[in-house]
């Protein structure tokens, strides 16, 4: 069968390697280059460099909407499926309406549930239980379309948004293959997604990594796994911003001084929140690397008594 693969960032690459080792993968979408590090050289998507790799051909609209001739292009292709795994473009009825069976988006969360962008790193933020995979076919709206197969997986009480996003995108690379043979062969019956149970979920952005001391030990554990690998929680040490990359309950019932620095030790720095008590033992300053705090205080010093704010 003819594929073409729409998806832009590493969550998508098990899924296009998949493909690529079962079918033939005519095209590749992805977004254009962007600049990336400190030198802000254009870089290529995680998905491109696949496709490179695998000498397939490559386009990158900036608006698959606007540019016309890239709908003409995957209607010469004549694919049998488009499979789309976090693309970051709507696609016109028109192109949904191009392959012969179907538009396909795997989608990492259990719809209805968290429909939209980063629907992992809200799942870990909002402290659930469970996460998955699901598969459907593309509609006009934003995740709106009928459900086709899922898979779930659990949320370990201290796993990051970078350990869950590796384990779905394996998950999800197997249960596409499975959709696509069930949904060809005719073995799946869609299954409307229940508005009523839908919800949405905003665009990430840096700001909403601050950390607002007054909030539960649990609730700042979450946001800081959460945020884990990108773009990372933070917090404010005298004038230096602090960023958090991993942190321990130790204490729920304790009512303290929210955001007070308790202890400094090998073992991490311990912070009075709103409910309960938190132990930071993963820190970044600016400039430096990511350390373990044991590391970081045996050349820096880091006061009990203050409040990070």
């Amino acid at each position: 069968m003819n594929i073409v693969f729409m998806g832009t960032p590493e969550f998508a690459v098990p899924s296009l390697k998949k493909l690529i080792e079962n079918y033939d993968v005519k095209a590749v979408f992805t977004q254009p280059d962007r600049p990336k590090g400190r030198g802000k050289k254009l870089a290529m998507s995680p998905v491109k460099e696949v496709a490179v790799e695998n000498n397939i051909p490559v386009f990158q609209p900036q608006s698959l909407k606007k540019e016309h001739e890239y709908v003409e292009k995957l209607k010469e292709i004549k694919p049998d499926f488009i499979i789309v795994v976090a693309f970051g473009q709507i696609l016109s009825e028109e192109v949904l309406n191009i392959p012969k069976y179907a538009c396909i988006n795997v989608h990492a969360s259990l719809l209805p549930k968290y429909r939209g962008s980063a629907p992992i790193i809200w799942s870990v933020v909002n402290g659930e239980k469970k996460s998955g995979v699901t598969t459907m076919l593309m509609a006009k709206g934003i995740d709106t379309g009928d459900m086709l197969l899922k898979c779930e997986t659990d949320i370990d009480p201290d796993m990051t948004s970078g350990q869950l996003q590796d384990i779905l995108a394996e998950k999800g690379a197997n249960l596409l293959l499975n959709t696509i043979e069930d949904f060809k062969d005719g073995k799946i019956e869609p299954e409307r997604q229940n508005d009523e149970e839908a919800s949405y979920i905003s665009v990430i952005s840096k700001d909403l990594g601050e950390i607002n001391w007054n909030n539960s030990a649990e609730s700042i554990h979450n946001l800081i796994r959460g945020f884990n690998p990108w773009p990372s929680a933070y917090t404010h040490y005298e004038d230096k911003v602090m960023k958090i990359h991993e942190s321990k309950v130790i204490d729920t019932d304790f009512k303290g001084t929210p955001g007070l620095v308790t202890d400094v030790s090998k073992e991490g720095i311990k912070v009075e929140t709103g409910e309960g008590k938190l132990l930071i033992t993963l820190v970044q300053f600016p400039g430096k690397k990511i350390m373990s705090v044991k590391d970081y205080i045996a050349g820096n010093t880091i006061e009990k008594g203050i409040i990070l704010k």
